[in-house]
């Protein structure tokens, strides 16, 4: 039996802007029913290749074909003509038209007189969405969708486009687990109809989870191909970034000192109910759970954000009253948010005003800003956490999302914390850029932070904490120690399928 024809294949594909080579000879080929992983570090040059897939961008050498046959995609029409669809990570869809009209926006059947036939138009649509066996409404304005529903819009689009090949940029980096679960499940509708689906994703279980096969460019050029079953995670992360799997998680061993962040009985009814749990010097503590579990919104308390109706929160020994982030970061507290670019960061502002948002007070000189000072904080800052940046005066959205990362680390140690809170410290980052938040946050706990670490990763939670505390349906429902810990355990606590373990007790 021969193998099938790829649907799409580029040979050798290269592409350079100016005098940065951003493509140098990669190739690509994507099988009718296989889900194809592109894999690679931010700038290894994975943008660039779906731009020239969609048609926004020509390659500058080599050789595309669909079917067999050389194509050239002038413009992201011919690349949609040929079934070519992306998928991005933030869905780009008219938030005040219905569903029914996002997906047939240009193409909408017409009655007498030219007139739209809104009715042919939601029966079509709705078709689409039965077949996927999505419950949407296609008359439903698109605007309040969760992003999990958006992106199943922009699927039944592509679907009514004949689209064969799908581009999903990181399509579950804003999802729950359940609606992940349902992304998956009507992926898997999609390869059992042809289609291929080309994912680019920093998560690895996905990965061997639900692709087939996988390619991975480091560097602009590509590296290797092949089926899944012939990689393991050990091989794919030392082929991105040239390291072992276990360089990602360098934690030695702890020697925690006195108690620092000290929680008591936290409480806030319908969102987390009777927390307690204490934080030492030199140790990184992990908050483990599904999503909704109530790990945010504790945090969020515990700095004063939100608010709490009883229970008590020290750090150093003192009390930190309810809503008051000042008395929190006086008291020696940070808190590294889950949303970076709306919580974390000003994204029109530079790098440099951005790490020292959080001491500009002390920056003062009177009415005036003492420049030099916060340049050489920032430089001192950035230097650390090994920041690859152009210029320091650059805005911070010109930067990749581990870098940013870093900066988010840069403006909180600025302030010299006792303790620090960091909320999914490396969603939405590369392998290598995991590897270097997690080398900071070993570092910083070997220097004498205590790090409370709120983190959905499992493989990081388990590579990462001294201590791993379960939260389901906002309580803390068990402790497990470092050398007892495994996926299973903490998701059987998480999902309570495990008889809860008291905290500070014996896992």
């Amino acid at each position: 039996m021969t193998d099938p024809q790829p649907i799409l294949s580029l040979r050798k594909a290269s592409k350079s802007f100016g005098p940065v080579r951003a493509l140098t000879d990669v190739s690509l080929d994507l099988y009718p029913g296989e889900a194809h992983a592109l894999l690679g570090e931010n700038g290894a040059g994975k943008s660039t290749l779906v731009k020239i897939l969609a048609g926004v961008h020509r390659a500058d050498g080599g050789e595309l074909l669909v079917d067999g046959q050389p194509r050239t995609f002038h413009n992201p029409a011919a690349a949609r003509d040929a079934g070519v669809a992306v998928i991005y990570q933030e869905p780009t869809l008219f938030p005040d038209l219905s569903v029914a009209e996002n997906v047939l926006m240009g193409r909408q059947p017409l009655g007498p007189g030219g007139r739209i036939d809104v009715r042919r138009m939601r029966e079509g649509v709705a078709g689409i969405l039965r077949d996927l066996g999505v419950a949407l409404d296609p008359a439903r304005v698109v605007r309040g969708l969760s992003i999990a529903d958006q992106q199943l819009v922009e699927i039944a689009k592509a679907l009514s486009l004949n689209a064969r090949v799908l581009v999903m940029d990181e399509p579950t980096a804003a999802l729950t687990l359940q609606e992940t679960e349902r992304l998956f499940r009507v992926v898997g509708q999609l390869r059992a109809r042809g289609a291929t689906i080309l994912f680019i994703t920093h998560r690895l279980e996905e990965v061997f989870a639900q692709c087939q096969r996988v390619t991975i460019l480091r560097d602009g050029a590509w590296v290797s191909s092949g089926p899944i079953r012939e990689y393991d995670p050990d091989r794919v992360v030392r082929q991105m970034v040239g390291r072992h799997l276990t360089d990602l998680y360098p934690r030695g061993e702890a020697h925690p000192g006195e108690t620092v962040l000290d929680v008591r009985h936290l409480t806030q009814p319908g969102l987390f109910h009777d927390v307690s749990f204490s934080v030492r010097a030199g140790e990184i503590v992990a908050l483990a759970g599904l999503v909704g579990a109530g790990r945010s919104e504790v945090a969020r308390a515990i700095f004063g954000i939100d608010p709490r109706t009883s229970g008590e929160v020290r750090v150093g020994g003192q009390v930190i009253p309810p809503l008051d982030p000042r008395a929190a970061m006086a008291a020696g507290l940070g808190l590294v948010p889950e949303d970076r670019r709306q919580q974390g960061l000003v994204m029109d502002l530079s790098i440099e005003r951005n790490a020292n948002l959080a001491i500009l007070g002390r920056l003062r000189r009177g009415l005036l800003m003492d420049r030099s000072a916060e340049a050489r904080n920032a430089s001192d800052w950035t230097s650390k956490l090994r920041l690859k940046a152009h210029r320091l005066t650059d805005a911070v959205s010109t930067l990749s999302g581990g870098n940013q990362q870093k900066v988010v680390l840069a403006k909180w140690l600025a302030t010299n914390p006792r303790a620090l809170i960091v909320d999914e410290p490396t969603r939405g980052i590369d392998v290598g850029a995991k590897a270097e938040v997690h080398r900071t946050l070993a570092e910083l706990a070997a220097s004498g932070l205590a790090v409370l670490m709120i983190s959905s990763d499992l493989p990081e939670v388990l590579g990462m904490a001294d201590r791993i505390l379960v939260m389901r349906e906002g309580e803390l429902v068990g402790e497990v120690g470092h050398a007892g810990a495994d996926e299973e355990g903490v998701m059987r606590l998480a999902t309570g399928q495990r008889q809860a373990v008291p905290v500070g007790g014996a896992a």
